[in-house]
C-alpha cells in the first residue's frame, strides 16, 4: 500500500450508513490517529455543521475527532459564494433550499438568506422541501440569480436504504430552468482542492477515500490525487470497472488497508 501523508475521507456510506456503523471504518480512523497521519472528512453533507458531525460520530459510531477534521460541502459553499460575491460585486443575497444548517453557515458569509431578489438561489438537501421552495427558487434563476448547488449526490445511502440526494433536487431545478448549476462539493474539485490547502500537504501525500465513484473518485481525480473506494455503500465493483479512469486502489474494507 502506498504511504499517504494525508487523508480525505468521505462520510455517508464510507465511514457509516445513517446510524449503521461500520466497525472497519472506526479501526480505520484509530489506526490513523495512532500513527499521526492527518485526516480531513470531507464531505457533501450539508445538513450538519462541523460540531454536529463531530457529535454525530462520537455519540452513533464511537469515532472521536475534532471540529478540525471536518470540511463540509456547505463550509465551501458558503466560501465560494463570498469570493464570487466580490469578485463580480454582487449583493449578498441567496435563496437557499436546504437545512437550517446551511442556511446559517451562508448566513455568517454575511449574505440575507430571506431576500426576496437574491442574487444566488442555492440548492441542497432538503427534508422539508415543498413546490413552493422549489417555484421560488426557479423564478428567480430565470431571473438571473445565479444558480449554486452544493453537490451532485443523486442517493444518500442510510439505514432506511438509499434515499434521494442533493443531486435530485438540483437537477429538478435544472430541468425547470434549463440552467446548469455551479457545483461546489464532490465530484468537483474545488472542494477537494481547499481541503488539500487545510492540510498544507502537496497534491502527492495525500489520497482521496470514498465508497461513490462518481462523486469520491471522480473529485479526486479531477485534482489529480491518488483515490481509495472503499466498497461499503453506493458503488459497486461490476459498475467501476467499466469507467474509462479506474481508482487508484479499490478494497473492500478498510481492515485491507494497510497504513
Amino acid at each position: 500500500m502506498a504511504n499517504y501523508r494525508g487523508y480525505l475521507i468521505d462520510l455517508d456510506g464510507t465511514v457509516y450508513q445513517g446510524k449503521i456503523q461500520i466497525p472497519a471504518a472506526r479501526r480505520f480512523i484509530a489506526r490513523l490517529q495512532a500513527h499521526e497521519i492527518p485526516f480531513l472528512f470531507v464531505t457533501n453533507n450539508t445538513t450538519k455543521k462541523p460540531a454536529e458531525v463531530v457529535a454525530n460520530l462520537a455519540v452513533n459510531h464511537d469515532i472521536h475527532v475534532q471540529e478540525s477534521n471536518v470540511y463540509t460541502a456547505g463550509m465551501a459553499t458558503a466560501e465560494y459564494m463570498k469570493d464570487d460575491a466580490h469578485k463580480r460585486k454582487l449583493p449578498l443575497t441567496a435563496n437557499v433550499i436546504g437545512e437550517p444548517d446551511l442556511k446559517s453557515l451562508i448566513s455568517l458569509a454575511g449574505f440575507d438568506v430571506f431576500s426576496s431578489q437574491p442574487a444566488y438561489v442555492v440548492a441542497a438537501l432538503d427534508y422539508d422541501l415543498t413546490y413552493e421552495k422549489v417555484a421560488q427558487a426557479a423564478l428567480a434563476i430565470q431571473n438571473g440569480a445565479r444558480f449554486i448547488g452544493t453537490n451532485a449526490d443523486t442517493l444518500i445511502p442510510t439505514e432506511r436504504g438509499k434515499l434521494p440526494g442533493a443531486g435530485s433536487i438540483i437537477d429538478l431545478l435544472r430541468y425547470a430552468t434549463q440552467v446548469d448549476p455551479i457545483l461546489i462539493g464532490k465530484p468537483n474539485d474545488l472542494i477537494i482542492k481547499n481541503a488539500i490547502k487545510l492540510l498544507q500537504l502537496s497534491t502527492d501525500q495525500v489520497v482521496m477515500v470514498g465508497d461513490n465513484y462518481q462523486t469520491d473518485i471522480k473529485a479526486g481525480i479531477k485534482a489529480g490525487i491518488d483515490t481509495l473506494l472503499v466498497y461499503t455503500g453506493v458503488s459497486h465493483p461490476d459498475e467501476v470497472h467499466q469507467e474509462d479512469i479506474q481508482p487508484t486502489h479499490e478494497i473492500e474494507s478498510f481492515d485491507d488497508w494497510k497504513i
